[in-house]
């Protein structure tokens, strides 16, 4: 039976700015938050939510519950270029006549959705080298063709979001972190007054990994140095870009980094009786098995990310020659 879709809506977390809560058609990820912040007339959206049938609608309805409408959106803010945060940006900058500020690291989805079936044809390519069996391909090629971009269009940014830049808000200024790792594009916002984060994907109220892998050379490490910024920031509310907002960052750093520790010591000795592909560690990463064809499209990406680590560091190596491509213990 087919889960039953969730409506949007938009809930009040302070006065001012508004959580607007959009449905998303992914297992295991009922929704996105994109936040409206107020500021001057209108208000600074943040993040868009995923671009399919009825999306705009969904957000047009949330924006409703809160007094507002597309019209009073002054400036778009993604946090990163992931397309349930930057799905809808195009129609959104179109009928909003605003501007879009965004990290200009946004290749990885502004690049592929140029071109999907490309995109998509490279990315069963390095399930193929990883060990994903036929059957998996098969599987995950069916499931994910259906799914589509998420993306409404291509629409660039018209100022880059890198550390320093700040967006005024009747809140004062928000001030831009670079944190690459989840995506290469990933950003925070920090209101220093208040304490707060707009965390996108960086941070969630609970532990869920995960790192675009094939665009940077160490997505992993880079998480880890992107938690480093978030502890040095001054923050008494995270609100994430999935879930209700927390107050303890600093737990939540601490979490995200034993996870990733964890994890990496997993992938160590998954293979410490023998070379594997990428695909045999996966469940051992883990310590389970994901459902469908989660395990190709999250697990996997997670895996090679942690490979990619130990290779960097020098504790592990691709086996020469070998198809699908193996990895071993260095010494």
């Amino acid at each position: 039976m087919s889960r039953r879709r969730e409506l949007a809506r938009a809930d009040r977390v302070l006065p001012g700015l508004w959580r607007l809560r959009l449905p998303l058609p992914w297992p295991g990820i009922p929704h996105v938050n994109a936040f409206a912040i107020a500021a001057g007339s209108g208000v600074v959206l943040v993040d868009t939510g995923l671009h399919e049938p009825g999306a705009m609608r969904q957000l047009e309805r949330a924006l409703d519950q809160a007094g507002l409408g597309l019209e009073h959106v002054r400036l778009l803010v993604c946090t990163h270029a992931h397309a349930d945060h930057y799905g809808q940006a195009a129609p959104i900058v179109r009928g909003a006549g605003c501007e879009l500020w965004m990290h200009p690291n946004h290749a990885h989805m502004t690049k592929a959705a140029g071109d999907p079936d490309e995109a998509f044809e490279r990315r069963l390519e390095v399930a193929r080298q990883s060990g994903v069996p036929e059957a998996g391909l098969m599987r995950f090629e069916a499931e994910r063709r259906t799914w589509g971009p998420g993306i409404a269009g291509v629409v660039l940014p018209d100022r880059e979001l890198v550390t320093g830049v700040e967006v005024q808000t009747d809140f004062g200024a928000w001030r831009i972190h670079e944190t690459p790792g989840h995506a290469p594009s990933h950003v925070v916002l920090h209101q220093p007054g208040r304490g707060l984060l707009l965390s996108g994907d960086h941070l969630l109220g609970r532990v869920s990994l995960y790192f675009d892998y094939g665009y940077t050379s160490d997505p992993a490490g880079e998480f880890l140095q992107s938690l480093d910024v978030v502890d040095r920031l001054d923050v008494q509310l995270v609100l994430a870009g999935h879930g209700r907002p927390v107050r303890d960052a600093r737990a939540l750093t601490a979490a995200n980094r034993r996870a990733v520790v964890e994890r990496v010591e997993r992938v160590r000795r998954a293979l410490s009786d023998g070379p594997r592909t990428a695909f045999d560690v996966v469940p051992r990463m883990l310590g389970r098995e994901l459902p469908g064809t989660m395990m190709v499209g999250w697990g996997l990406s997670e895996t090679l990310c942690y490979l990619r680590h130990l290779e960097l560091r020098g504790e592990v190596q691709r086996v020469d020659g070998s198809d699908p491509e193996r990895w071993a213990r260095v010494g």
